[in-house]
């Protein structure tokens, strides 16, 4: 009794102590998710907060902020270029899934759920579609418990081989964005490659995000659902950031404090997010979806980067 008391005393402190440690400058995204991980799996479960919600627009927030410090003429070219790449890729995406869940036997609406999480933006997309789809909630957990899994593991995967196999900052800008499920370790993957990349991830992924409005359309049509499709607010404020920074060079010591704020906010939000994955997530999940979503997430990989190179 005594042991679990310390246990849980001790968690407490960490998650509160942690997130302040985070803003020391040798912290990196991928070791502010790990140690969200590592205390998830070994901490006490009772003594994680709350923070759903929070974490959600703290990502979102940060990466407004982080819009402060990228360059206008940089992301309007990736952006346009991004466009074209993306269409390709979600579309071929979800085809891909659907059929690869046919396979392994997953039902219907949890492989559509994996499909859109990997080809959009993750649990954003599957959080968007699952309304209008009229998913259960055991599909949901399903579906967004192997799509986190899986972008944890990118977020430490990816800039690994991006060195291995020697690709510029541009060419892995864009792979990180077209091949990462979630947004933020999308941003967190660039930030560790480099500056440009960072540019052009953040870009191309936020480019990708915005197919949640016509495939969730798409999805409440073919469903015949009423029910509310959420539009991501954060993209055009990200927007608005660049155009600002862009317009009003004498503020560029503001803008720098700023994206800063951003870049720090990121890496708290992955901590978190990196504590929200539990030893039972990973059993709920089940093997045919994490094994469908694998091989969905592999086949992007693969050939993505065969295109980009």
């Amino acid at each position: 009794m005594k042991k679990t008391l310390t246990l849980k005393s001790t968690s407490y402190f960490l998650y509160r102590a942690i997130p302040a440690l985070i803003l020391f400058p040798f912290v990196s995204a991928p070791i502010a998710l790990a140690s969200g991980l590592i205390l998830s799996f070994f901490g006490h479960e009772e003594a994680k907060p709350e923070t759903g919600k929070t974490i959600s627009f703290l990502l979102q927030a940060s990466i407004v902020l982080m819009g402060f410090g990228m360059n206008l003429g940089t992301v309007l070219a990736a952006g346009i270029s991004g466009f074209k790449i993306t269409l390709f890729s979600v579309i071929s995406t979800i085809l891909m899934g659907l059929f690869l869940g046919w396979v392994f036997r997953v039902d219907k609406k949890t492989a559509y759920l994996i499909s859109v999480g990997t080809a959009i933006c993750g649990g954003s997309a599957i959080a968007a579609t699952a309304p209008v789809l009229k998913a259960e909630n055991r599909q949901i957990s399903f579906a967004l418990a192997t799509v986190f899994i899986l972008n944890s593991v990118a977020l430490f995967l990816f800039p690994f081989l991006g060195h291995i196999m020697h690709l510029s900052q541009e060419t892995f800008g864009y792979w990180a964005a077209i091949a990462i499920h979630d947004t933020s370790s999308v941003v967190g993957a660039g930030s560790v490659y480099g500056p440009h990349a960072l540019e052009i991830a953040t870009t191309v992924k936020l480019t990708r995000a915005l197919w949640i409005i016509p495939v969730t359309i798409i999805t409440a049509l073919i469903n015949k659902s009423d029910n509310r499709i959420n539009i991501p607010w954060f993209i055009p404020l990200f927007v608005v950031a660049m155009i600002v920074a862009h317009y009003i060079p004498q503020w560029s010591h503001t803008f720098a404090h700023l994206s800063w704020l951003g870049e720090k906010g990121l890496l708290v939000a992955l901590f978190f997010i990196g504590a929200g994955i539990s030893k039972n997530d990973i059993k709920l999940a089940g093997w045919r979806p994490v094994l469908m979503g694998l091989v969905l997430w592999t086949i992007v990989s693969v050939t993505s980067i065969l295109i980009l190179n």
